[in-house]
């Protein structure tokens, strides 16, 4: 990032220039993205809906992406240049570990993340803002961390669960009333899919378990052992178990974990 300053600062993502418009810009835009800590670990996972104004740009677009071997990054907002910030920061991380022979804190991590996103604040005043959830594994701390951003750049540490996107209001309502200190692993993966499958219930832009075409929210674990994706058959195994508790009992979400 410093070299793409210094040398072609029109190349990164927050310093491109824009034609001139009236109004906002339409850009697809990725939105839900949730998180939660269990004893050991962090859960990430995002929808998988993208859209553009009142269409649905998107139905499978990827919203979460490993940072490195112990953390992740889950992107709402502008989905274009989220996803360019995103590479960047992958690079960062990987370059930091080449030169200096050991990983960034995660401390250290979420600050140079929160650096990346105050970069873009230029783009956001335009109407294409980037606003990622970060999660990992503290090494240090031997624990789950979760850390949630604005605009702006600025960064707050998240006790438990997280939430950020269009729908985020509702997921946060969701993981509010499941989230417990002692789940397990398979339990807060159950809650992130439950929570957003709530959020799509009441929120157009995210998109909940589409049966049909076979897409499933994106599910993320990082453990001591290190980052790992759940793949397609786990996610359709957690949200078809939701479903079907959702059709025995369609009045309540709590028998999805009980």
């Amino acid at each position: 990032m410093d070299f793409l300053s210094e040398h072609q600062p029109e190349m990164l993502p927050g310093n491109r220039q824009l034609p001139p418009t009236q109004g906002v810009i339409e850009a697809p835009h990725g939105t839900t993205i949730v998180a939660v800590t269990f004893p050991g670990g962090v859960v990430l996972a995002g929808d998988r809906r993208a859209t553009m104004g009142n269409v649905i740009a998107q139905r499978d677009i990827e919203k979460v992406f490993p940072a490195d071997e112990y953390s992740a990054v889950g992107i709402a907002g502008t989905a274009g240049l989220a996803v360019e910030m995103v590479k960047l920061f992958q690079l960062e991380l990987e370059h930091f570990e080449k030169v200096e022979g050991a990983q960034l804190s995660l401390e250290g991590k979420a600050n140079r993340l929160s650096t990346m996103i105050r970069s873009n604040l230029g783009m956001a005043m335009q109407g294409l803002a980037v606003v990622p959830l970060f999660a990992g594994y503290d090494v240090d701390r031997d624990k789950g961390r979760i850390f949630s951003y604005d605009v702006t750049g600025g960064r707050s540490e998240e006790q438990g669960y997280a939430a950020t996107g269009s729908g985020s209001i509702f997921a946060r309502g969701a993981m509010k009333k499941l989230y417990r200190d002692d789940l397990s692993e398979a339990e807060a993966t159950t809650l992130v899919v439950q929570a957003l499958y709530d959020a799509a219930d009441d929120d157009s832009a995210t998109g909940g378990p589409d049966v049909a075409r076979r897409i499933y929210p994106i599910v993320t674990v990082i453990t001591e052992d290190g980052f790992r994706r759940l793949s397609e058959d786990e996610a359709s195994q957690i949200a078809r178990s939701i479903l079907e508790r959702r059709l025995e009992q369609p009045d309540g979400p709590r028998a999805a974990l009980l």
